[in-house]
């Protein structure tokens, strides 16, 4: 990764990704990118962990591989699986044909064509654009035996197929790891990677990635999303609206050709930003606003 020669630079490189990148977060990444290490990211849904994976991958010109987290994962299903039905089709061919050959098919069915490739063993493969970017998204999701698996696999970017023999990347992908926080990660895996917490941006920061992310949208406007999104995080809400609703909230806005925010327009789209009704209803009559109000004092103070 030597092209990439200082912090600036990854900040530049996923500026014209459309990704705002804080410094912290840059200077992370491009430690990940000098020493060869994992990249380790919390933070509340919303908040552009995965998006900067996607950012990176196009900045550098690399292949996304996206394993998605989910409750109940394995090693098998992360890595690789035979496909039965094909196999079965083999079988019952030769069987029909009468050239069943036990030893031979066998070999046969547990090769190379029969194999499918899940992330982590398509992240091991060559590649002619240069190593992957890695994604292991939401890994809190998952249970400790996988965290476990995961962590011997980063450590030697390696997986073995016992059919087949040990896979061994020939360069180390670019691994970005997330997590909502939903429950701790182990330590031992946290220590392999480089951590990172990405919290809300300020009013400044989230602005300017609402301008990047969708220019179209007038700029009167976009500060009165932004200071209306930000008054919000600091109510008692069950979820928080991420940077991800400020700008689907925004385009919004902008389909309906609406230019300044009111009560009634935040009544009619607050399932853009808001995503439990519970939250919802507690926007509802006079708090939309108040907000909304206390906003545009926040924006033209006196």
């Amino acid at each position: 990764m030597s092209e990439i020669e200082s912090i600036d630079a990854v900040q530049a490189m996923l500026a014209e990704e459309g990704y705002v990148c804080a410094r912290p977060l840059a200077t992370v990444v491009f430690l990940a990118l000098r020493l060869g290490r994992p990249i380790f990211l919390e933070g509340e849904a919303g908040v552009g962990k995965t998006e900067i994976a996607k950012a990176l991958a196009s900045a550098l010109g690399r292949s996304l591989i996206r394993l998605q987290c989910y409750e109940g994962l394995d090693a098998s299903s992360a890595v690789y699986e035979w496909n039965f039905a094909a196999q079965m089709v083999a079988i019952r061919t030769a069987e029909a044909s009468g050239q069943a050959d036990r030893a031979s098919l066998q070999e046969e069915l547990f090769g190379p064509g029969y194999l499918l490739e899940r992330p982590l063993l398509k992240a091991m493969r060559p590649d002619p654009s240069g190593a992957p970017v890695l994604l292991i998204d939401e890994l809190d999701r998952t249970d400790e035996p996988f965290e476990a698996f995961l962590l011997e696999a980063l450590s030697d970017f390696q997986v073995t197929i016992p059919e087949i023999g040990t896979i061994k990347a020939p360069q180390p992908p670019i691994v970005i790891l997330t997590s909502n926080r939903t429950r701790e990660v182990h330590d031992a895996l946290k220590r392999r990677c480089l951590y990172h917490w990405v919290d809300y941006p300020e009013f400044d920061r989230e602005l300017e990635i609402l301008e990047a992310r969708a220019p179209e949208v007038a700029e009167s406007l976009s500060r009165e999303v932004v200071g209306f999104v930000q008054r919000l995080r600091t109510e008692d809400l069950f979820k928080k609206p991420g940077v991800a609703e400020t700008i689907d909230w925004a385009k919004c806005l902008l389909a309906l050709d609406v230019l300044t925010l009111s009560p009634e327009v935040i009544a009619d789209t607050l399932g853009a930003v808001l995503k439990y009704q519970d939250d919802i209803a507690k926007l509802q009559g006079s708090e939309a606003k108040r907000l909304l109000d206390e906003t545009r004092a926040a924006l033209d103070p006196v």
